[in-house]
């Protein structure tokens, strides 16, 4: 129990736990005002304004280097993990997205023409991140870090 217990009064842990909560939520009010319909896939789906990657990881370096200082190794870990992720997220998860659009496309385009297939689900193209997703996810993750630290840290 003690373990839970330090866990939910850890501030970097939390801080890092709020950016992605938050950035989940306003993705999925974001996509439910442009599409004018709820997707519950949204609050844990990826891909999608806000970037909660970005917004996770840099709460997490923003929490680290307001608790233990921009010298520390917990800063230097956590802030060479959100660069990985950010670019992951905007380059190679993007890429992905994109192929599967690019396959899904032709899976149909066979299918109208009475090709048979073995695929029928259609591939997940909502996967990566635009670079403005990516930003504003950081920008969000990092008001969240100081934010957290501000009023619980």
């Amino acid at each position: 129990m003690d373990f839970l217990f330090d866990l939910i009064h850890n501030t970097v842990f939390m801080a890092a736990v709020s950016g992605w909560l938050v950035a989940q939520v306003l993705k999925t009010a974001i996509d439910a005002c442009i599409n004018k319909s709820f997707n519950a896939e949204r609050l844990t789906g990826s891909g999608g304004m806000p970037s909660s990657h970005s917004a996770t990881v840099c709460a997490l370096a923003t929490a680290s280097g307001i608790q233990f200082g921009g010298g520390s190794f917990q800063f230097a870990v956590s802030a060479i993990l959100a660069i990985i992720v950010m670019y992951d997220a905007r380059g190679v998860r993007r890429e992905t997205g994109i192929q599967a659009q690019i396959i899904n496309e032709m899976i149909d385009f066979f299918k109208n023409m009475g090709k048979p297939l073995s695929y029928e689900e259609k591939l997940k193209e909502f996967i990566g991140h635009t670079p403005l997703q990516v930003l504003a996810g950081a920008i969000l993750g990092i008001a969240i870090g100081f934010l957290y630290c501000f009023l619980f840290g």
